[in-house]
């Protein structure tokens, strides 16, 4: 149903209970009218009666009816006059004002008033005077009529009328309508123009901005979008690049301690076999084979530190815990002042699930903790924890350093931290840094685990 027709119904509804309410007040003061009419009529024909007809009293019944048949009949009344039989002598005549009509009986009940009876006992009769509201009931009637009728008529104009102002008025909405059609089908450069009246303006106005305001948000929303791929895109290719780089140290690592390895110590035990040959024989060479020997041995020991470093390859042959352990282990022999505690029990239960990426990035998370720590916070207890789940791998580390500031990601510096950060998010886990309580700083890394390969099934044999 629309606006205009439901004003329409509303204002309608209301005028024809306003004409009901006054017809009903017309009725009302209709019946008083005619009560007041018939009873006074009635009151004062009894009274004239009861003194006049006195004086023919005397003179007989035959007077009495002669003077009855010569007065009449009197408004609003029924006069009869009947003897001690009962019979009746005399009835007035029927009213000659407006025959042969009358109101319909529903009307003359819900106006006439109750009929008042006067009597007046005669020596040989009875005068009997009865009020009859008829002909005031008619009058009632007709004038109800008069008033129905002017009532519809106006309730006619005035719909006409009130329908087509309404029209008027609500005009400005059903722009606004159809703008919003226009909204909702993806138009989002709809405008309206000025709007004729104050609310309808005020709503016209509000539109104009929404849309002003949505286009704006639209933009933003497609800007988001677009930076959104954008660092999709960038995560990606950090993956690929962190990918690529862990191959690189993987083989340098690899090729260190293979070919280089081997060179070194090859180097070093032909050193100290030329130096034993040349013990008696040349001194000098002796010397010179055992400092060759040794710097063989700092050079292999120096490789040695530095390919943890570039990659765990114990983390390939032992497993995450192993590797963790040799970690600690390694930073325990490199600062002797410092208390580290590894719990990692239930680790080596999930290190067949453990994707290669997933495994790398604990333990690099791992080793960026221990490096924070011990750099930056000049931590004197580190406790790390590794827990396992059927969700995915916990790595805590919490430390009693000086801890980090509430808005380090906003400062510059911690690159590690950072790099680590995007890489865990990158893997679709969850990375938290928090201060711990006294002191110190919480560290904690949640990487899910690698949905399980189906097992290949056997290929059916062939006959």
């Amino acid at each position: 149903m629309s606006l205009r027709l439901k004003l329409h119904l509303i204002i309608g509804t209301l005028t024809l209970l306003f004409l009901l309410v006054m017809l009903g007040l017309q009725l009302r003061s209709m019946r008083a009218s005619v009560n007041e009419e018939v009873v006074a009529a009635n009151r004062v024909a009894a009274q004239f009666l009861n003194r006049t007809v006195w004086r023919y009293t005397a003179q007989g019944t035959p007077a009495v009816l002669g003077f009855l048949q010569s007065m009449g009949r009197v408004r609003s009344n029924d006069i009869t006059l009947t003897d001690h039989q009962g019979n009746v002598l005399y009835t007035s005549p029927v009213s000659p004002y407006k025959p042969g009509r009358d109101a319909p009986d529903w009307f003359d009940a819900l106006v006439a008033p109750p009929l008042a009876v006067q009597s007046l006992d005669l020596p040989d009769g009875k005068l009997t005077v009865q009020a009859n509201a008829s002909r005031a009931v008619l009058d009632a009637w007709e004038e109800a009529i008069m008033l129905v009728l002017g009532a519809i008529a106006v309730l006619v104009v005035l719909n006409v009328l009130v329908y087509w102002l309404v029209g008027r008025t609500v005009r400005p909405f059903g722009q606004i309508v159809r703008a919003l059609n226009q909204l909702e089908g993806g138009r989002f450069d709809v405008t309206l123009p000025p709007l004729p009246g104050a609310e309808a303006g005020t709503i016209g106005k509000a539109f104009n901005r929404m849309v002003s305001m949505l286009q704006d948000h639209i933009e933003t929303e497609r800007r988001a979008v677009r930076a959104e791929l954008q660092l999709s895109e960038s995560r990606e290719l950090t993956r690929w690049v962190d990918h690529q780089i862990e191959q690189e140290r993987h083989l340098i690592a690899r090729e260190l301690h293979d070919e280089l390895g081997q060179s070194v110590t090859a180097m070093r035990s032909m050193a100290l076999s030329i130096a034993q040959r040349m013990r008696t024989l040349d001194p000098q060479a002796e010397a010179a084979a055992r400092v060759i020997a040794e710097e063989s041995s700092r050079l292999y020991d120096a490789m040695h530190g530095i390919i943890p470093r570039l990659t765990p390859l114990v983390l390939d042959n032992f497993g995450l815990a192993e590797a963790l352990a040799d970690l600690v282990e390694r930073t325990r022999r490199s600062h002797p002042g410092v208390q580290i505690e590894l719990h990692a029990d239930m680790a080596h239960l999930l290190d067949r699930q453990l994707g290669g990426e997933v495994a790398l990035a604990l333990y690099r998370a791992a080793q960026e903790g221990l490096t924070n720590a011990l750099r930056h916070g000049q931590a004197q207890r580190i406790g790390v924890r590794l827990s396992a789940s059927a969700e995915g791998m916990t790595l805590e580390l919490v430390d009693d350093g000086v801890g980090l500031s509430a808005d380090w990601a906003d400062k510059k510096g911690h690159h590690g931290l950072r790099w680590l950060a995007e890489r865990v998010q990158g893997l679709g886990g969850r990375f938290e840094l928090v201060p711990a309580s006294p002191r110190g700083v919480q560290l904690t890394v949640f990487l899910p685990l690698p949905a399980p390969q189906p097992a290949p099934q056997p290929e059916a044999p062939t006959e």
